[in-house]
């Protein structure tokens, strides 16, 4: 497969700069892949499309404040960005700035310094700081938006789902932002039920695929978590033939990972570590039965794996459509639901 395969045109007018109120107003386009069919609706009524018993697996990451102001020894700016933490010191980072090499010490604005530890490889490095950098996030670090969202944000809390729990994310799990309070207690009236699961976002959020040959490209690691609680929920509610819902790519990754550890007849096992599972046309998906998601960036491996769960084409024609009828994308944009 060529990179190229998953592109299509998106006017940047079509780009959301700012989440909706209430979150659940956002638009709902729903693909049904037995009937090939496309519906539209809104977030709010996610119940007219799923049944009873239904179980919806979503990601409690929360994203912290991880963009730190910094400069050099000799005042030049500098800026990290904290992707994953490797151990109490050190985390693999984004790092801005001009002549930044192995070696060099930057210092936090208002808080520690670090030194690059890892040779240049873009910008993507190794960074130990002198104190744990935890302690300073909250008075130094901002929370890092994506680079195509221009408008500041008043609120910070509107970049995280309402479910967001465990600190350790540097970009929010976007099909999730839709969920209200209320909507999710409409949905456990129904009986639906919610799962929880962990992945931490990295780079792969970031960045696109760059290679020519989408094989050729190699999918940054991630740290996740399914617990016993949530394994024993989906493996229950296969069993009696009720479907599994991820809420976002980072649900899916973590649940298809999770089934590499499933025991003999069940879906899903326990498994706490890293991932680095890359999911492209072709795949054959063990975990997952359907799929909300917001529309995703051209050539990224988001895209991909949406494809790979509901066709390239029939995918690209549902953007099409849905840029024809002013659908808005990415993280603060609208979401899909496919069955």
């Amino acid at each position: 497969m060529k990179t190229s395969d998953f592109d299509y045109d998106l006017p940047p007018e079509r780009i959301a700069q700012t989440p909706l109120e209430p979150r659940h107003a956002s638009r709902l386009m729903v693909l049904d892949r037995s009937v090939d069919e496309l519906r539209h609706s809104i977030f709010s009524r996610l119940s007219d499309f799923i049944q009873p018993g239904d179980v919806l697996v979503v990601n409690q990451t929360r994203v912290i404040p991880a963009r730190l102001p910094a400069h050099k020894p000799t005042g030049g700016k500098a800026e990290i960005l904290l992707l994953r933490r490797i151990d109490g010191l050190t985390w693999e980072a984004l790092v801005g700035g001009k002549n930044i090499h192995a070696g060099s010490r930057l210092v936090v604005d208002d808080g520690p310094a670090a030194k690059i530890l890892s040779p240049d490889s873009g910008t993507l490095r190794q960074v130990r700081f002198d104190e744990p950098i935890e302690t300073f996030l909250p008075r130094v670090g901002q929370i890092p938006l994506p680079p195509y969202i221009h408008t500041p944000l008043h609120d910070p809390d509107r970049y995280q789902t309402v479910y967001a729990n465990i600190p350790g994310s540097a970009a929010a799990p976007t099909a999730g932002l839709h969920f209200t309070p209320e909507l999710i207690e409409s949905l456990e009236k129904n009986g639906n039920h919610f799962a929880r699961v962990t992945l931490h976002v990295g780079l792969d959020t970031f960045a696109p695929v760059t290679e020519e040959e989408v094989q050729d490209h190699h999918i940054h690691t991630e740290w996740c978590d399914i617990p016993a609680s949530t394994v024993e929920m989906i493996n229950t509610a296969s069993r009696n033939g009720k479907r599994i819902i991820a809420v976002g790519t980072t649900s899916v990754r973590t649940l298809e990972t999770a089934a590499l550890y499933a025991a003999p007849g069940k879906r899903v096992g326990v498994y706490q570590g890293p991932t680095s599972i890359f999911i492209t046309p072709g795949y054959t998906f063990k975990a997952v039965d359907a799929m909300i998601t917001n529309f995703h960036l051209p050539h990224s491996t988001l895209i991909m794996l949406v494809s790979a769960f509901a066709g390239r084409e029939r995918v690209l024609s549902a953007y099409r459509q849905a840029v024809d009828m002013s659908y808005r994308f990415y993280s603060f944009g609208d979401a899909m639901l496919i069955l």
